[in-house]
């Protein structure tokens, strides 16, 4: 006798059509502000390098903090393993690509490729950089701790956009995608051991 199917987990579907669709939020506020969302989305070698390389202290501040026995660092933890952790369980590292790529492109078409630029038109480069990372961490508000961290890591997104000789989305969409997918990985990964 088979086993019958699991009836299958709809977090995943939902959770890649709610990132997919701050793209198609992007477009729509860039219509409102007059801002083309992809200007400065191009393939180009040395985003893609340098996408990849600021990922490096991004990754190794998330592995420091993993190890420290901080309380509220703790509480973020256990929390991302039961809400991430707990309805990832059953997903292929595939499917863990696929989300962090549509998140990472997502997120930074609509907070890099239309928020900043537009409040960098109204405020300056330097405060349209910092409401626009506001913004980005009231979106990602968990924990007052969490809201902080994802301040500083937009803040971190937002400077390397313009890192290197012209302004290249790519580079933070690099890091935001190569990033989400091996924290993904590693709370999955320590969810199965605590099973």
């Amino acid at each position: 006798m088979s086993k019958p199917n699991p009836k299958p987990d709809p977090f995943f579907r939902l959770a890649c059509y709610f990132e997919a669709s701050l793209t198609l939020i992007a477009i729509a506020l860039g219509w409102l502000f007059d801002i083309d969302p992809f200007e400065h989305l191009s393939f180009s070698e040395p985003a893609l390098a340098n996408g990849l390389l600021l990922t490096l202290p991004l990754l190794l501040l998330f592995f420091a903090l993993q190890t420290l026995p901080y309380a509220p660092l703790q509480q973020i933890r256990a929390l991302l393993l039961e809400t991430l952790g707990a309805r990832l369980s059953h997903r292929a590292w595939s499917d863990l690509l696929i989300l962090a790529i549509i998140a990472g492109f997502s997120e930074e078409v609509l907070f890099r490729g239309v928020l900043q630029p537009w409040l960098e038109n109204l405020t300056g480069l330097m405060t349209g950089l910092l409401l626009s990372n506001v913004i980005f961490a009231l979106v990602h508000a968990i924990t007052p701790l969490y809201t902080l961290l994802a301040m500083l890591m937009g803040l971190y997104l937002g400077l390397s956009l313009d890192y290197g000789s012209e302004r290249a989305l790519l580079t933070p969409i690099v890091i935001h995608a190569v990033y989400d997918f091996i924290a993904f990985t590693i709370i999955l990964r320590d969810y199965r051991q605590s099973s």
